[in-house]
């Protein structure tokens, strides 16, 4: 899948499509036909600029404009805690701010990430992470992304995301390759 481009790529909706109105939040259904472009396209799923607007696409919808859905994930048979965590990272890193093409760990967005057994033995997993600003419409949608991306992997049965706003984010929460990015220095 594509990353981040600095150009705009057309797209023509193949069919109606579910998207989310960024940066409100309000979900909306784009009808087939309607005409845009691709702004950035990162961890899976698509921020498209279609009559003035961006929207936010999931990956699973990705065929509506003519792009792949992200692969399932695979996870080795008898995978140890070490590795089911390392891969709750990777999935993290596939999260992105519609309007950033930065990732929320790099962004420094996710402030505790801790892989638990639950009673029967089953791993769940608990975030707590932020916005870079409290009244982000795009909360609930991050919140939701994450959740669903770390359930997506074998063997997880649930993820406890928290959003909090203590301490506030501020750029210097930010990966050094966030700030060079976003120029933020």
């Amino acid at each position: 899948m594509a990353g981040y481009s600095h150009t705009s790529e057309p797209i023509k909706l193949e069919r109606d499509c579910e998207a989310v109105m960024v940066p409100q939040g309000q979900t909306v259904t784009l009808p087939a036909g309607q005409i845009g472009y691709i702004t950035q396209a990162l961890g899976g799923s698509f921020t498209v600029y279609i009559e003035g607007n961006l929207f936010r696409i999931k990956g699973s919808d990705a065929d509506a404009i003519g792009k792949e859905p992200p692969q399932a994930l695979d996870l080795a048979e008898g995978a140890s805690d070490e590795a089911v965590e390392k891969l709750v990272w990777q999935q993290l890193r596939t999260c992105f701010d519609p309007e950033i093409p930065v990732n929320i760990v790099d962004l420094g967005l996710v402030y505790e990430c801790v892989l638990v057994r639950g009673e029967s033995g089953e791993r769940q997993v608990q975030v707590k992470m932020t916005l870079t600003a409290p009244g982000c419409g795009m909360g609930d949608i991050l919140v939701d992304d994450v959740r669903a991306k770390i359930e997506a992997i074998p063997t997880i049965e649930a993820a406890d995301v928290e959003l909090t706003f203590d301490p506030p984010w501020n750029h210097a929460m930010m990966s050094d390759v966030a700030k060079l990015e976003t120029g933020m220095f």
